[in-house]
């Protein structure tokens, strides 16, 4: 079965269900009338289905006859953002706006749906349809999880539009997107007048040294073959020039790999505050916030999904690109089963097509969403067939 041709029949439909999604975005766990949308269309399909979480939806395809169960995921909320695309179909939502390509994740899934049921009959045991709430929160796979949407399942797969050339993607084994914590230091003295320091205790020069130190950690404590991004977002304290400052906030984002690495920061960032109070006689506490963890696609999964990619898009097109460091919470769903994850180039400079994921001219090349809708069926199918 080749889906890409199967594709042709339903690519005008993939690109009016993109464009009716954009102009109506929601955003994290707000996405109600999305969720609404999307059972509508599941019901159209005669496609069974279970909300979970707050706005998710678990929806099965069942085979003919029985076989093993692959889950496919597509993430359905927008983002905070001032749409300045330009496009006809913009945003009808003020300061919210689809700028991650989850408009053209549902339809791409929902694309995917219709062609595999038309065949359902063909199918050796289940594709599960996984319609993820709050992934910019990092909140929702772990909602999905939480509420079964993962029970039975052998193999899971997940893609994600980027800013690579439209026909090519990226599906490689291993490590491909960092996990993310959120590290919040507090910071406690004593205030007093600015003429006067010995008889106050500040937190600001504390605060400044803590995050000098952060780069020397990562040099010193890391291994060089680990990447590890720290970055200080905030730094909040004082109120006034001549009023030693009784309180500092810092608030840090790690960007990390391996999960050894991950303890070692996490143990030397409270070692430092620690060193600091002392010194300095203040209080600091440190509070970290887990966001999602690294990303991992499994090897056996992947060579099966790189092989239905190679159907889809012809040979010579999977480009092996970075490791990236920005994060996604697709990993909680492949500690439930193996899975692998692609990423999808949407880029065309001729349709100004260039713009990261998160910026206000983010616009798609719609000519994605065929590969992305036929890739998704590919390796339900190939998947299923080879399990049989």
């Amino acid at each position: 079965m080749n889906f890409i041709e199967k594709v042709k029949n339903i690519e005008s439909e993939l690109i009016e269900t993109r464009r009716y999604l954009h102009q109506h975005p929601e955003l994290s766990e707000q996405e109600f009338e999305t969720q609404k949308y999307l059972m509508k269309r599941l019901d159209e399909l005669n496609i069974p289905y279970e909300k979970v979480g707050i706005t998710s939806l678990v929806a099965h395809i069942k085979g003919g006859k029985p076989g093993k169960t692959v889950a496919l995921r597509s993430d359905i909320d927008a983002l905070p953002i001032l749409e300045q695309s330009g496009a006809s179909y913009s945003s009808k939502e003020d300061g919210k706006m689809h700028a991650c390509g989850h408009d053209g994740h549902m339809s791409m899934l929902l694309g995917a749906a219709k062609m595999l049921t038309e065949i359902k009959d063909e199918l050796p045991g289940e594709v599960r349809l996984l319609f993820q709430e709050a992934e910019e929160t990092f909140t929702g796979a772990r909602r999905v999880v939480a509420d079964g949407g993962m029970e039975g399942v052998d193999a899971v797969f997940g893609m994600h539009g980027m800013p690579i050339d439209v026909g090519t993607y990226d599906l490689n084994p291993g490590y491909r997107m960092a996990g993310c914590d959120t590290i919040y230091v507090s910071f406690e003295g004593v205030s007093g007048h600015g003429s006067m320091p010995h008889k106050a205790k500040d937190t600001i020069l504390p605060a400044a040294e803590f995050v000098t130190q952060l780069n020397a950690m990562i040099t010193k404590f890391v291994n060089s073959q680990s990447p590890i991004v720290l970055t200080v977002g905030k730094f909040d304290g004082g109120t006034k020039a001549n009023v030693i400052s009784k309180y500092t906030q810092l608030d840090i984002s790690m960007r990390y790999l391996h999960e050894e690495t991950r303890q070692v920061i996490h143990n030397k960032i409270k070692d430092l505050a620690s060193g600091l109070a002392t010194i300095y006689d203040i209080s600091i506490k440190v509070e970290i916030e887990e966001s999602t963890i690294s990303m991992y696609n499994d090897e056996k999964i992947t060579e099966v999904a790189a092989k239905s990619a190679e159907k889809v898009f012809g040979p010579g097109k999977n480009v092996e690109g970075p490791i990236m460091m920005g994060s996604e919470d697709m990993p909680y769903y492949f500690e439930e089963a193996p899975g692998a994850y692609a990423l999808m180039g949407y880029r065309n400079e001729e349709k100004d097509t260039i713009y990261f994921p998160h910026h206000e001219k983010f616009n798609i090349d719609e000519d994605y969403l065929k590969f992305g809708a036929a890739l998704h069926a590919q390796f339900a199918w190939d998947y299923l067939h080879m399990s049989e």
